[in-house]
């Protein structure tokens, strides 16, 4: 039997929709931002899939877990290997959604994540959003993040055709919009963010009296699930508060995590009243009065966590794993160029410009 031709029209209608979606995809990669040289914070979330190793250790949460930890020091110290999943203002949501995403690709034996977020119950911002979920690889757990996190004028289409958002930012682009149409520069180690200058601590202003002092029922939830993701995947969640002198985290706060930890059977470190044991020395240990740390300050926290995650949970030591040995060859190699770039920044102008 004869097939049936083919009509003419398909193969140039597929030729059609074939080249429209080639052209939209290379406007839609031109017109996002880039993150590269300004707001590198947003080019965290993206940098996670292109790792090669697996983590025992998984660092979930806002700047105070991406610029405080260093997972380079966990693993030069006790062959820890970790990663953090933080971005800029990430709300206790989006940390659950970016452990799910991670329990797509690995499962890691203990979660730390960072309390500070539960502050915020309800969306903040869309610039922070994007920074956090523009990132994300698409699947069902990004479109629920997008779902729990869109502001009242945002719309889930916007974020999975994102030329949908930025189809008008044609006159701000720039020579870096073309540079990295296809690549990335890395600008994190394992998720952590760099900085070597110091900026001692400054007064803030007296924290302010709040009418109630309860933590909200939908970021609480979060945590919640949370703590039942890493049950059913027999995964250990610790909870931590980053040493700072700002924004407050009220003691209120503070006795609410430490009775749910207690409740739950969960490890909660409050830092912000350990600094002095960890050796925190706002003087010299932060690069922005008081509210991060800086390298310095980072080592000695992630040392002092280190040891006790090491202790507590019975982490493998990979310095002696021919693989790790490798890849953090050249992951401790890019960290120790950047320390080094960052101080003749600081030699030659006074002030870290490039990073």
């Amino acid at each position: 039997m004869r097939r049936k031709k083919m009509p003419a029209w398909v193969p140039k209608i597929t030729v059609f929709f074939a080249a429209l979606f080639a052209i939209l995809f290379f406007l839609q990669r031109l017109l996002m931002p880039k993150y590269m040289t300004d707001i590198v914070e947003g080019a965290l979330t993206a940098e996670y899939y292109e790792e090669t190793t697996n983590h025992e250790v998984l660092f979930v949460g806002d700047c105070e877990v991406y610029e405080n930890f260093s997972p380079i020091t966990l693993y030069q110290e006790y062959g820890i290997s970790s990663y953090i999943r933080g971005s800029a203002q990430q709300l206790a949501w989006q940390s659950y959604y970016m452990l799910e995403d991670t329990l797509r690709y690995e499962t890691p034996k203990v979660v730390v994540f960072n309390v500070l977020a539960l502050k915020y119950d309800e969306p903040q911002s869309e610039a922070y959003n994007r920074m956090t979920l523009d990132g994300m690889r698409f699947s069902r757990t990004k479109i629920d993040a997008v779902k729990a996190s869109m502001t009242k004028n945002e719309n889930l289409l916007d974020y999975l055709f994102p030329i949908l958002r930025y189809h008008s930012r044609w006159p701000e682009l720039s020579a870096e919009d073309f540079q990295y149409l296809f690549h990335r520069d890395k600008i994190s180690h394992n998720g952590y963010y760099m900085r070597v200058d110091v900026r001692p601590a400054e007064g803030f202003p007296e924290p302010d009296i709040l009418a109630d002092y309860t933590l909200g029922s939908y970021a609480m939830g979060y945590l919640d699930r949370m703590r039942e993701l890493c049950e059913a995947n027999n995964i250990a969640l610790v909870l931590v508060k980053s040493p700072s002198l700002y924004p407050h985290w009220y003691d209120e706060w503070d006795a609410q995590i430490a009775a749910y930890a207690g409740e739950y059977g969960l490890d909660y470190f409050n830092y912000e009243n350990l600094a002095g044991t960890v050796g925190i020395d706002y003087q010299t240990d932060t690069y922005d009065a008081g509210l991060h740390l800086n390298l310095a300050g980072a080592e000695k926290l992630t040392g002092y966590l280190g040891k006790y995650l090491k202790e507590a949970y019975q982490l493998t030591d990979y310095r002696y794993d021919p693989d790790y040995q490798s890849a953090y060859a050249k992951k401790i190699r890019f960290y120790e160029e950047m320390e080094a770039a960052q101080r003749e920044e600081l030699r030659a102008y006074g002030e870290i410009r490039s990073f």
